[in-house]
């Protein structure tokens, strides 16, 4: 049960990391490799049109927050992802220049480093981490599911809004024909 509640806890961290920085002129890919057949993975890296990369590494517990995991800091600007909780215990561990987001608000901001690896070596992983996202959309049985569900989701509402309508017109003639009173709840 303790692992359910972690992978929750790390999908909410990353929508709302994803949410704060899906912004126009950031780019940016979960689980990248840095280089061919590479030791290290940045759970969440950007790069904007400015030149500036950014890596996130997602923490859940104080646990996974000391595992041996490589913690993958090669940008500009590097990160911790991590709940508040968490980051009250262990605040006096984190390096000055690594700063921490709390899912979608920077609790610590980042101070700017060197790259620690050569650029091209990271914009070559970021183009194969997001080609593989998207080979999966593609491979999917269902590639446009996102703009399918949102087709749906816009008839519903819109049903919804001609049956509120109806029935507020319904309301209105049982009020004048029958002298019926009725309170808006």
């Amino acid at each position: 049960m303790v692992e359910v509640a972690k992978l929750e806890l790390t999908l909410k961290l990353e929508r709302e990391i994803w949410n704060a920085t899906h912004k126009q002129g950031v780019f940016g890919c979960f689980e990248v490799t840095i280089g061919w057949f590479g030791k290290e993975r940045v759970d969440y890296l950007t790069y904007d049109t400015n030149g500036i990369w950014r890596c996130y590494e997602i923490k859940v517990s104080k646990s996974d927050f000391h595992s041996k995991a490589h913690k993958t800091f090669v940008g500009h600007y590097n990160y911790y992802v991590m709940p508040k909780e968490l980051y009250e215990q262990v605040n006096n561990e984190i390096p000055r220049h690594i700063g921490v987001w709390n899912g979608n608000s920077c609790i610590k901001r980042a101070k700017k480093q060197e790259l620690a690896v050569d650029e091209q070596i990271l914009k070559d992983s970021l183009i194969r981490s997001l080609y593989r996202e998207a080979e999966k959309v593609i491979k999917s049985e269902n590639p446009t599911v996102v703009e399918s569900l949102k087709r749906q989701a816009n008839i519903a509402i819109s049903e919804a809004n001609k049956f509120k309508h109806k029935y507020w017109e319904l309301m209105r003639i049982g009020q004048e024909k029958y002298g019926l009173r009725w309170y808006k709840v």
